[in-house]
């Protein structure tokens, strides 16, 4: 039976679907109704209990953009500077992501669209890890869909979490109650210069993958 999608393009979809930050656009505008496209098409994403509850906000005022890209430096001085000091013995793949993660910070304010995921309600405080994996798996298919349909559309992105360091602030400034709404990430979102992005450098699967048991 043949396969019910092209391979090849479907393959280069999901294999070249990059942490974007460095060729990120930050002078071309992006059109809310392209977001809500790329939203819509998240939205078929599977959900714990099919609760449906992600939430999406999206920002494109340049004064929220710049304080939110305040609470993101102030987590990423501290965070990132430790991973300089590292980078000497890092490989050199790690280290580009690192740059890029440099350049990020000093530019995020600028990149045109900040998206916001979210999920109504919060982790129970003290509660095991079954509760984490259900919550946060049913947001993250989303995001990495709403990431896919962003790199069919021309448009990069990047998964931060950074700025959750100073989540409270962050729920101020956005207008949200944060006892009631989880912050899950924050991408910024652009056209790209160029889409001729490639596959990274990645293990073979046999040396990551165990069948039946660890040992």
């Amino acid at each position: 039976m043949s396969a019910p999608f092209d391979l090849t393009e479907t393959d280069r979809l999901l294999s070249t679907t990059r942490a974007v930050r460095k060729r990120l656009d930050l002078e071309r505008p992006v059109p809310r109704d392209t977001i809500l496209e790329c939203i819509a098409l998240s939205q078929q994403a599977p959900t714990g209990s099919n609760s449906q509850s992600w939430r999406w906000l999206v920002v494109d005022d340049a004064e929220t953009r710049r304080k939110l890209a305040g609470l993101y430096k102030q987590a990423a001085d501290t965070y990132l500077q430790m991973a300089r000091a590292n980078l000497d013995a890092a490989g050199a793949q790690t280290r580009r992501v690192y740059d890029s993660a440099f350049w990020l910070v000093d530019h995020l304010a600028d990149v045109p669209v900040h998206v916001i995921p979210c999920l109504q309600g919060r982790i129970p405080e003290n509660a095991g890890n079954i509760m984490a994996a259900s919550l946060y798996g049913s947001i993250f298919p989303a995001v990495w869909s709403f990431q896919l349909a962003l790199r069919s559309r021309g448009l990069g992105s990047a998964l931060t979490t950074l700025h959750l360091l100073h989540e409270r602030e962050a729920a101020e400034i956005l207008g949200l109650d944060p006892d009631a709404v989880t912050q899950v990430a924050l991408l910024p979102v652009a056209y790209t210069r160029g889409t001729d992005f490639k596959a990274a450098d990645r293990p073979p699967p046999s040396e990551i993958t165990r069948f039946n048991r660890w040992d």
